[in-house]
C-alpha cells in the first residue's frame, strides 16, 4: 500500500476559503479534468457513483439565474421581488457554475441520505482540487435547492437531489480572515455511561 504525504496538500486544507466574487478566466479543461478525478475519489459505498455534473457556462448563467427565479416563485408565489432579482444574478458571480446533484439510486444497503453525503464528499474534492490549481470556488445552496420545478426545469428526476452550485473562476478579492477553531470545542472522546 502506498500512501502519499503531501505537506502541501494539507496547509491547503487547513486555509481554504471561499471566494465571493470570481471572474475571468473560467478553468481550463485541464484544470476541470483534475478536479473531476479528484471528485470521483470520493467516498463511496457499494460504488453507486451517484455524483453528477452540469457545467454552466457564458448566456447560459442567465437562463439557469431564470430558471432559480422561477422555480422559487413556484415555490413560493409571495417570494420578494429582491430575491427574485438575487437568484437571476446569481450564476452571474463566476465564469463556470456546476451543479452538483446526487442522481439517487435504490439499494438495499445504501440509502438516499448516504449517496446524497458521497456526492457532497465528491462537490468538496472538486472544491479542493480547484484550490490545489490556484483556481478560487464558492460553494452556495439555498432553499432552492429543495425544489422540485428546479429539478423539472434542470431535466432532472424528483428522487435527484441537488447538493449545491460551484461557482469557480478566479479570485477577484482577497481571502477574508477566518477565525481559528479550537480542536476541543468539536471534539470528544468516546465515553458510555
Amino acid at each position: 500500500m502506498t500512501i502519499h504525504k503531501s505537506p502541501e496538500f494539507l496547509k491547503g486544507l487547513q486555509t481554504r476559503v471561499s471566494h465571493a466574487i470570481l471572474t475571468d478566466p473560467a478553468p481550463t479543461k485541464e484544470e476541470l479534468e483534475q478536479c473531476y478525478y479528484a471528485a470521483f475519489r470520493a467516498p463511496d459505498h457499494a460504488y453507486l457513483r451517484p455524483w453528477r455534473f452540469i457545467e454552466v457556462r457564458g448566456d447560459q448563467r442567465i437562463v439557469l439565474g431564470e430558471a432559480m427565479a422561477a422555480a422559487m416563485q413556484a415555490d413560493d408565489p409571495d417570494v420578494a421581488e429582491a430575491a427574485l432579482a438575487k437568484a437571476k444574478k446569481g450564476p452571474l458571480r463566476a465564469p463556470l457554475v456546476i451543479i452538483v446533484y446526487a442522481h439517487i439510486q435504490e439499494h438495499a444497503k445504501v440509502p438516499a441520505w448516504e449517496q446524497v453525503v458521497a456526492t457532497g464528499c465528491a462537490a468538496h474534492n472538486l472544491v479542493s482540487a480547484a484550490y490545489a490549481q490556484g483556481l478560487g470556488a464558492m460553494w452556495r445552496s439555498g432553499h432552492v435547492t429543495e425544489s422540485n420545478s428546479l429539478l423539472a426545469a434542470l431535466g432532472l428526476r424528483e428522487t435527484d437531489k441537488v447538493v449545491g452550485f460551484l461557482y469557480l473562476g478566479t479570485p477577484a478579492n482577497d481571502d477574508k480572515p477566518i477565525q481559528a477553531l479550537a480542536i476541543d470545542d468539536f471534539v470528544s472522546e468516546f465515553n458510555p455511561k
